[in-house]
């Protein structure tokens, strides 16, 4: 499907950048070290020859790329090759004849680095200077060659990424394929036989009211009542995940769905059961519809997601209170649902599948918000929570509006 194919042309991108990102960090790390070690045998061997052009060599003959000047009694020699410009340094001559300490300066001038030597001979002082522009030559052609290196390894890299991210992510991507297909025809399959067992323990349990069973077998059936109402809700979640998964984007966008009037329906199909708790459940709409692009099932059942959450969390004598509205002129439609119940931990990661946390014996445990979330971000939207461990909870469902103007003049389902 159309989303499929995304998450796989992603899923190869993704691979292919993350070969050539270990490709130019491997190839960075080996070109640090070679030029690190290059520069550093470089100085070395330039103060190997600082160091015995000023011991032992004359002025007038010093080795090549390299000037010696020598301070005889206040007399300063030098050889027959001229110096470049601005040679000898006067400052470093005058601070080693004061204290007789060897110096080495270090002077960017005409394009090149030169390295200069002070230091004491006898009762004399000489400065030795070094070019260094061949060493820097050296350098900057290194430099080239690991930049080009470089670009060939990561485009190499990328290609060869790309090639295994195709070869690795196909078989994935098509054995998620055949599972969604797998959990949509099982889940489907199921609908109708856990359909029929919950509608004959809704009966056994009329019945039994009816014919002066036992407390206890009557609490039984109850309960199974319950428990295949909770096995026909994971079935379905199962189903509606299996959908949206395969389901192409343009088939989610083309029904135009009237979110206060879902979320009026959903509260008014919770009165009763919120009656039966002891809560008090409220809604707060405009007059006017807010229409959004959708899927009006998977709409309906994030609405009603949201009600069993909070239904199941707040205690008797608690507030739930549902607001729909916009949230700009131009904005989004929000749909917020806030109750006074055991609220939860921040840190509790609770848009996960199957997450549970402590609560109250009618929490039930499923797909539950962690499809809500799909469900809501297949949509264009966003859903958050807040709350706190005994003050309440706090959902905020934000939803793209669309403007259709015969939809804005009548108030559908009422």
């Amino acid at each position: 499907m159309a989303a499929e194919r995304v998450v796989v042309a992603r899923a190869r991108r993704r691979v292919g950048v993350l070969v050539g990102l270990a490709v130019t960090v491997l190839i960075t790390l080996i070109g640090g070290v070679a030029y690190a070690m290059l520069v550093r045998g470089q100085e070395a061997q330039i103060h190997r020859e600082l160091a015995y052009t000023a011991t032992r060599s004359d002025p007038s003959g010093p080795p090549g790329c390299t000037w010696l000047f020598l301070l005889h009694e206040g007399e300063l020699i030098s050889g027959g090759i001229p110096a470049p410009a601005g040679f000898p340094l006067a400052e470093p001559l005058g601070r080693v004849v004061a204290t007789r300490t060897a110096t080495v300066d270090t002077v960017e001038r005409n394009g090149t680095v030169y390295f200069v030597l002070t230091q004491p001979r006898g009762d004399d002082v000489v400065q030795a200077i070094f070019d260094a522009r061949y060493q820097l030559a050296d350098r900057r052609h290194l430099l080239f060659a690991l930049t080009v290196t470089e670009a060939i390894g990561l485009l190499a890299a990328l290609a060869s990424g790309v090639a295994v991210g195709r070869l690795a992510v196909a078989p994935l991507a098509d054995a998620l394929a055949r599972q969604r297909r797998f959990v949509a025809d099982v889940s489907h399959e199921l609908r109708t036989p856990i359909a029929q067992v919950h509608t004959r323990a809704q009966v056994l349990a009329r019945r039994a009211g009816n014919t002066g069973v036992p407390a206890a077998y009557r609490a039984e059936l109850e309960r199974l009542t319950g428990t295949t109402r909770w096995l026909g809700e994971v079935v379905d979640d199962l189903l509606l995940s299996a959908r949206l998964a395969t389901m192409p984007d343009v088939e989610r966008g083309t029904s135009t769905v009237d979110l206060a009037a879902l979320a009026e329906h959903a509260v008014v199909a919770e009165t009763d059961r919120a009656t039966e708790y002891g809560v008090t459940l409220t809604l707060s709409r405009p007059d006017v519809p807010l229409p959004v692009l959708g899927v009006p099932s998977a709409l309906r059942r994030v609405i009603g997601e949201l009600l069993t959450n909070a239904l199941t969390h707040t205690p008797t004598g608690g507030l739930i209170e549902v607001t729909v509205r916009r949230a700009a002129e131009a904005g989004p439609i929000e749909l917020t649902v806030v109750d006074t119940g055991t609220g939860f931990d921040p840190a509790e990661r609770i848009f996960e599948r199957f997450r549970s946390g402590v609560g109250t014996e009618r929490r039930r445990t499923g797909l539950g918000l962690s499809l809500l979330r799909e469900v809501v971000t297949a949509h264009g939207g966003t859903i958050e929570a807040q709350g706190r461990p005994g003050r309440g909870a706090t959902f905020v469902v934000r939803l793209p509006a669309k403007t259709d103007p015969v939809l804005a003049r009548s108030r559908p389902g009422r």
